[in-house]
């Protein structure tokens, strides 16, 4: 059986970056690095002969959780296919150090979740960057509450706000999504917008500067 699989690690440097590289095609593994903290997230990547049991015996976790995490039903898996393994609980403790409450991790969750779930993770702790840049921005409430359920004009700020899926129960890349970011990993060097290209109806948001694209969202900052 392949050991192939991606590690999430963190390192030090100048920018705030999420850099997915490829270490080898042939073996099929990949590092993702950033800033912040150290996380134990670890991404295998399915290789031809691999079950999901023994999968989860060399990574030191549980097909259960494998299954949770990936939002997957049954186990069967296919050659090339890339899991999520959580490789613990999320670190509260981190979190609780850096002025968040367990309530301000499960509203993050909760909102990335609404807003990014299907998307790919680094997709998903962007959204929690743009909330949490919000909140050191000045221009915004400075708390988890206020940047998402700030309401301007009879308008709220998140759409899952206005519709009420921000009631949804987060899952396990949601959480571990909300503590990257709150670790301080942000793919998006700085943005405080995001959208849908495809479903966006806002002229202004749109004609921001475009940061970067992930996934099915754009994220911007605002003009100079």
């Amino acid at each position: 059986m392949s050991t192939s699989f991606t590690r999430a690690a963190s390192v030090i440097g100048l920018l705030s970056v999420l850099l997915i590289c490829v270490m080898g095609a042939a073996s099929g593994e990949e590092k993702v690095e950033s800033t912040g903290q150290t996380t134990d997230i670890v991404y295998y990547t399915v290789q031809e002969g691999d079950t999901l049991s023994e999968i989860a015996d060399s990574t030191g976790s549980h097909v259960e959780t494998i299954l949770k995490a990936n939002r997957i039903s049954n186990t069967v898996i296919h050659p090339g296919q890339v899991l999520l393994i959580p490789g613990r609980e999320p670190d509260y403790e981190m979190a609780l150090s850096r002025g968040f409450s367990r309530e301000d991790v499960l509203l993050l969750s909760r909102a990335i979740h609404a807003e990014a779930r299907g998307e790919p993770f680094a997709g998903q702790v962007a959204v929690g960057a743009v909330i949490v840049n919000r909140m050191k921005s000045g221009e915004f409430p400075r708390t988890v509450s206020g940047v998402v359920m700030q309401n301007r004009k009879g308008t709220y700020q998140f759409t899952p706000v206005q519709d009420g899926s921000i009631n949804l129960s987060p899952d396990d890349t949601a959480i571990y999504a909300a503590i990257q970011a709150i670790a301080g990993q942000d793919p998006t060097s700085g943005a405080l917008y995001f959208y849908n290209p495809e479903t966006a109806t806002d002229q202004w948001i749109k004609s921001l500067p475009v940061v970067v694209r992930i996934g099915n969202h754009v994220f911007a900052k605002r003009n100079k």
